[in-house]
């Protein structure tokens, strides 16, 4: 199967959680985002084998334990890893490491080194994040369970100029990014360098693909035009040629009105460049358009064996 973008950026960023400050800052944002958050229970949920490796390997850095870890396999395949902590010692190690208060999530940039907010967001997106196929729709989100920690986030994100958005779904406050410019910025941020340079390749590849079937289709316009217009430049032609005849009307509009007759796929430019003398595309449209005059008279009786 497959990985999906979304994991491939929670891969990368968890190879990336390398030093002492990463892991506490990374920590922070997976504890803060987690699924829950209280005076009895803290929980941290992911879908991906590399958060839930990553949460439990800083969680025995920091606290020198490992919480126990529950997995539930889902219809679709998918594996739910949860780590629950309800020990209340535990708890209370926890929310004064980080001086968490769990009535009311706010991020404590104090805590946080001014080089490691990029991965205190990675841990807040290997909690509740996640990003779409590039292939398919520009979209990154964060799913965040509070609402006064989602504003601090659009906040945070604005800080490094990524224009955030937030909405209300299903009792939780997301947080997201719109337009591949500001994904790739949100995604080099929290660590993912590799997977903003295949969203780049994918938008320069999408870019020349739309722009090819742009001209190709403005070139099958283009030939519909011409073929419509030829079309009928012949049908008036052959009526002029059944009620008055080719030979009544001016030489000059029966040198190109045999031309069309002989060449149905001949371009303006090129039944011009065959008269003698040559005449631009424009004389040759003028003289078509005089054709076109004597045609509709004659469909509406306004004319007799006259010719221009």
């Amino acid at each position: 199967m497959k990985i999906s973008f979304s994991n491939e950026v929670r891969k990368e960023i968890c190879s990336s959680v390398n030093d002492k400050e990463k892991r506490f800052a990374c920590l922070y944002g997976m504890l803060l985002f987690s699924r829950e958050l209280s005076v009895g229970s803290v929980c941290f949920q992911s879908e991906s084998g590399s958060s839930s490796q990553l949460f439990a390997e800083l969680f025995r850095r920091v606290f020198r334990t490992v919480p126990a870890c529950k997995t539930n396999t889902r219809r679709n395949g998918t594996v739910l890893y949860s780590y629950e902590i309800t020990d209340p010692k535990l708890i209370s190690e926890i929310y004064s490491r980080y001086r968490i208060d769990p009535e009311e999530r706010e991020i404590n940039s104090e805590i946080i080194a001014t080089n490691s907010l990029g991965v205190f967001t990675a841990g807040a997106f290997l909690a509740c994040g996640s990003v779409n196929d590039p292939e398919k729709e520009y979209h990154l989100e964060f799913a965040v369970p509070d609402d006064k920690l989602a504003s601090e986030l659009k906040v945070l994100l604005g800080d490094i100029g990524v224009n955030a958005k937030t909405s209300l779904r299903r009792g939780q406050h997301i947080v997201y990014i719109k337009g591949s410019e500001s994904i790739e910025d949100t995604l080099t941020f929290i660590g993912a360098q590799q997977c903003t340079l295949d969203l780049m390749n994918v938008k320069i590849y999408k870019d020349v693909r739309n722009k090819a079937n742009r001209i190709a289709n403005c070139d099958s316009a283009n030939i519909d035009k011409v073929v419509n217009a030829a079309v009928k430049q012949l049908e008036d032609i052959k009526l002029i040629d059944r009620t008055l005849g080719l030979d009544n009307i001016s030489e000059e509009l029966r040198d190109i009105a045999q031309l069309r007759l002989d060449n149905l796929d001949m371009s303006l430019r090129e039944i011009g460049d065959t008269l003698e003398p040559p005449i631009s595309r424009s004389g040759v449209n003028h003289r078509f358009k005089r054709l076109a005059k004597i045609a509709d008279d004659i469909r509406e009786g306004r004319t007799d064996d006259k010719s221009e």
